[in-house]
């Protein structure tokens, strides 16, 4: 027998490679790649404010667009050289203790395109990428348990910019540390953009006992001007429904057939996710070209529901494709946690996962 017929007669399960299983890999991140990560991420890498697209029948995004070119140039000029204001108007500032907010919050619903306008920022400052610094909430405070507080005050002091997506305080400390991190900051003359589905002065609502903290809270929102972007959610615009689960067989067999992809059982995964800080979430998927679950079910609680939602923005920026078989994504999450106070969190990641399981019907239909 000729070694082209050998060939032709294995099965092609046999002749493929096993899937990866994030479950196997324990990543361990060192600081310096927390920091030097810190740019946007791959989805979000070629975006500008001329690639993003206004709903007609929303004029808070189109003045979005315009504050936000204002703020960038406001950003130009070399720190102690009397640059104008951040939003592009009034007198030259100096940069230590700036009058006035000393950065922009973008505060609107999930999916009307602020990490987008976010990352556009960044881009269009006009400073170099070592004097910019992009990153979720979760990875700034990350930075901070990494570092310690005193070396990122130091590291980030020296920056034009730092934008932070998905800005969100989900505990009392996070409050505290953030508060400070950030007053420093901008006493350094860093100029400060973000993120969130929450007001400024609403943070921490609905998660702990925010009134408690309410300095803490009013400091923060001193430091931005709100910009509210309404609309809604552009990944689900004029696109079809949300496509149905698949069957565990078939997502097995493409798991195999799919160079670089992961199998994974969904119970067993979020049992592991446990074990990771959220801070090595990114580098757990490092290489991975599709993700490929088996058996999705409701999350038991909020802890777990929590890091899913990191490892759902991770892989949404990623542009990770997800195959599951099992429950949809939109019943993810208990109707209880839907109404709680992480309910913007958990209508994101749903948002997002559908998305990428979307993306992930070429996988098993590649027409």
């Amino acid at each position: 027998m000729s070694s082209s017929s050998t060939a032709a007669g294995r099965s092609p399960m046999a002749a493929e490679a096993a899937p990866l299983s994030l479950c196997a890999r324990e990543p361990h991140v060192p600081a310096d790649r927390l920091v030097a990560e810190m740019v946007p991420p791959p989805r979000f890498d070629s975006v500008r404010f001329g690639t993003y697209v206004p709903d007609p029948n929303q004029p808070s995004q189109t003045e979005a667009v315009q504050v936000l070119e204002g703020f960038a140039a406001g950003l130009g000029a070399a720190p102690g050289t009397g640059r104008r204001g951040l939003f592009g108007f009034g007198r030259p500032k100096a940069p230590k203790a700036p009058a006035g907010p000393r950065g922009v919050y973008l505060d609107g619903g999930y999916g009307v395109g602020k990490t987008h306008l976010l990352a556009s920022l960044w881009h269009a400052t006009p400073a170099d990428p070592s004097l910019k610094a992009f990153g979720t909430f979760v990875e700034l405070t990350n930075l901070v348990g990494a570092l310690g507080f005193q070396q990122t005050v130091q590291t980030l002091s020296g920056h034009r910019l730092l934008c932070i997506d998905e800005f969100e305080l989900d505990d009392p400390g996070d409050t505290v540390l953030v508060s400070t991190l950030l007053g420093k900051l901008v006493d350094a003359g860093v100029a400060l953009a973000a993120t969130s589905n929450t007001l400024p002065g609403k943070l921490g609502e609905g998660r702990f006992a925010a009134a408690d903290f309410l300095r803490e809270i009013q400091g923060l929102s001193a430091h931005f001007r709100a910009l509210r972007i309404d609309g809604e959610d552009y990944r689900h615009r004029g696109l079809p429904e949300a496509p149905a689960p698949f069957g565990d067989e078939q997502v097995t067999r493409t798991a195999h057939a799919t160079e670089g992809a992961s199998l994974d059982d969904f119970p067993r995964l979020l049992d592991h996710l446990a074990g990771v800080h959220p801070s090595r979430y990114g580098a757990l998927t490092d290489g991975v070209k599709a993700v490929c679950l088996t058996g999705v079910r409701p999350v038991p609680d909020q802890s777990t529901a929590l890091r899913l939602v990191v490892l759902a923005d991770r892989l949404y920026d990623r542009e990770v494709p997800v195959l599951a078989s099992g429950l949809p994504f939109d019943r993810l999450f208990s109707e209880e946690m839907l109404e709680g106070g992480y309910r913007k969190k958990y209508f994101r990641a749903i948002s997002r996962l559908t998305a990428l399981a979307r993306d992930a019907q070429r996988l098993v239909d590649p027409r």
